[in-house]
């Protein structure tokens, strides 16, 4: 990853770095109030920083967190945060062939690393894996950049979060900025009519579902998004069959 000389001296790995810093700046205000939240929801300082070195994912933190605090089970607080984080494993098997010629040590800290943001930008620029091994070195080089700029400025303003969360005042409307940084996001990966009605639907359960406890529209959610496309995906094919 980025401390191996390789990879931190490659000039991929600056290009990396500089291409995603000025995009993620827009999550300040989501790191600042992630940091917050722990503190305000009753973790002590040394849980909050353990729980944010971690748990590298600023919307399993918010989404446990408060099931945590309220003795959820622990059976309900995996699940939510796993299905919050369900698109990584789909970002997983797109990466898969980008990343096969690692070792599967380096996989699992490349994985922990990846974000949103890096998986999109990267994606977008290397639309295929490499086929040599410079240009793989150069693909991993400049993800590793990425994934250096985004980890070093989410823990330094999540940890600044902590550390001032009863100075920061609500009125800043931090969580306001960090849900439209997500939307963004979220608007750049709807490339296709099953990603549009995935989050179409999961949006419109999520809603109507939202007095269940223990956060479990998420899951309802996610879990209705995704039959939701199968059906569609279904469809699309016998349709295509018949034709």
């Amino acid at each position: 990853m980025f401390w191996d000389r390789t990879l931190y001296q490659h000039p991929e790995f600056k290009q990396g770095a500089r291409h995603l810093a000025p995009q993620a700046v827009g999550q300040i205000p989501w790191a600042l109030m992630t940091g917050v939240a722990l503190v305000n929801s009753g973790l002590s300082l040394f849980e909050s920083v353990f729980m944010t070195l971690m748990v590298y994912a600023g919307s399993a933190q918010l989404a446990a967190t408060p099931l945590i605090m309220a003795g959820a089970p622990a059976w309900v607080v995996l699940i939510t945060a796993f299905c919050v984080n369900l698109r990584f494993v789909v970002f997983s098997l797109h990466m898969r062939g980008y990343l096969m010629h690692l070792s599967r040590l380096r996989r699992i800290m490349t994985g922990y690393f990846t974000t949103d943001l890096s998986y999109v930008l990267f994606t977008q620029r290397f639309a295929h894996p490499a086929s040599s091994e410079a240009d793989r070195l150069a693909q991993e080089a400049y993800f590793s950049g990425m994934n250096f700029a985004y980890w070093t400025g989410w823990m330094t303003f999540c940890l600044i979060g902590i550390g001032l969360a009863n100075a920061i005042p609500p009125a800043w409307g931090l969580g306001f900025a960090g849900i439209l940084c997500l939307l963004a996001i979220q608007c750049s990966l709807a490339s296709s009519r099953l990603r549009v009605l995935s989050a179409i639907v999961a949006g419109m359960v999520a809603v109507l579902s939202y007095a269940l406890p223990l956060k479990l529209n998420i899951v309802l959610a996610i879990a209705v998004a995704v039959v939701a496309c199968l059906m569609a995906e279904q469809l699309k094919t016998l349709k295509a069959r018949a034709t």
